[in-house]
């Protein structure tokens, strides 16, 4: 019985699940990082947030900067669904950790992780800890 379903599917099935499990998914995921970013963490610290270049992305693992007289400071942001992805992400950080290193040598500011989840369908830094350490930062470069 399996074997005739699997027949059944078409070349079209096969690229319209690619296409929502790959691109739609990655898209949403996106937008909850915008939202995130945009929505509550732009207005709690009270500095413009910008998008990094896609250069950045690819040599720094950085998703959006803030400038702090001429000095950058770097925000991973992390779209979680649930806890079993955090080990992932623990991981990645990790691996991240010297692309991270080299953005602070080349412009003077951190790169903080915001954790980005949906509580009753709406967005929510997880890790709202993490905003008393940018403000620091922010300080810190102000005054350097």
């Amino acid at each position: 019985m399996l074997a005739s379903e699997l027949e059944d599917i078409t070349e079209q099935d096969s690229i319209d699940y690619l296409i929502n499990l790959v691109i739609h998914r990655s898209y949403d995921g996106y937008i909850t990082e915008i939202k995130t970013v945009y929505g509550q963490l732009e207005h709690q610290l009270d500095i413009e947030i910008k998008p990094a270049p896609d250069e950045w992305d690819r040599l720094y693992n950085v998703d959006f900067y803030s400038d702090v007289h001429g000095m950058y400071i770097g925000y991973q942001i992390k779209p979680v669904a649930d806890v079993s992805q955090i080990p992932q992400i623990f991981k990645e950080r990790g691996l991240q950790k010297k692309t991270h290193e080299q953005f602070e040598r080349e412009f003077g500011g951190k790169v903080f992780y915001i954790f980005s989840i949906t509580e009753n369908k709406q967005k929510k830094i997880q890790n709202p800890e993490v905003i008393t350490e940018i403000q620091m930062e922010i300080e810190r470069l102000k005054s350097a």
